[in-house]
């Protein structure tokens, strides 16, 4: 049976790492995960990641903290034989469920 296992990241590049790690250690379809905010705003995370903050990509209008609203959500369209393998790829970048 198909379900939709996802999680939520605080950084970009987590959400980024997890995907990477879904399609090419565990051989998922890229065409069957999607990455977009977790909520109604749009988001580059909550927390900026190391790369953003050491090639300037986030800019800063508040005191020098970047300009984050919110988590990113990354679904996976799965079999429940796969669930296992997703989700632990979710806690290896630090993905919570969503």
């Amino acid at each position: 049976m198909a379900q939709t296992v996802s999680a939520k990241f605080t950084t970009r590049r987590d959400a980024e790492m997890a995907v990477e790690h879904i399609v090419q250690e565990h051989g998922f379809d890229r065409s069957a995960v999607t990455v977009g905010s977790a909520s109604d705003a749009n988001t580059a995370g909550t927390e900026a990641a190391r790369a953003d903050i050491e090639d300037g990509h986030l800019k800063s209008d508040n005191d020098g903290e970047p300009a984050l609203a919110g988590k990113i959500k990354v679904s996976v369209q799965i079999t429940d034989q796969d669930a296992e393998k997703v989700r632990s790829s979710f806690d290896t970048f630090g993905g919570e469920p969503a």
